[in-house]
């Protein structure tokens, strides 16, 4: 069994109530060969929110207390995503995934890129939280754009 964000299976959980489609991805969810989740629904928040950046460094910096999630008002809303990222692997240790497809540049699901943090459409290098907290745990993570090699 699969994890992928609920966004790429059509559900409208993105911070702007709209989705990622990706139909091959949804077929998985169809075919009960996948569940889906999200991150940040999961942590507390609802949709729409308001668009947040990982700021001072990646998801790795997040869980090492280095970094902080913070929505574009300033908010610093790191313990939401922090709390997301541990319910999650709650969800993919308990449905036994080993591979999980999550959405890129996501301060959740980015398997290979974020933003920056300054709010200005900047992509970085990085994972996102959630996603760095699985591949702590040894589960694989690939985004939408890797999911051809799955």
């Amino acid at each position: 069994m699969m994890l992928i964000s609920a966004c790429l299976a059509g559900f409208n959980v993105r911070y702007n109530g709209t989705n990622s489609l990706d139909e091959q991805i949804q077929k998985l969810v169809l075919e009960n060969k996948a569940v889906t989740v999200c991150p940040e629904l999961l942590g507390g928040f609802s949709t729409p929110r308001e668009p947040a950046e990982i700021v001072g460094g990646n998801g790795e910096d997040v869980l090492d207390g280095k970094a902080a999630v913070v929505e574009q008002s300033g908010r610093d809303v790191t313990e939401l995503y922090i709390r997301g990222a541990y319910v999650t692997l709650h969800k993919a240790l308990e449905v036994g995934a080993t591979k999980v497809i999550l959405k890129e540049y996501s301060p959740s699901c980015g398997s290979a890129m974020i933003y920056n943090g300054d709010f200005n459409g900047t992509k970085i290098a990085g994972a996102g939280v959630t996603t760095a907290l699985l591949q702590r745990h040894g589960i694989e993570v690939l985004s939408e754009e890797d999911f051809q090699i799955v």
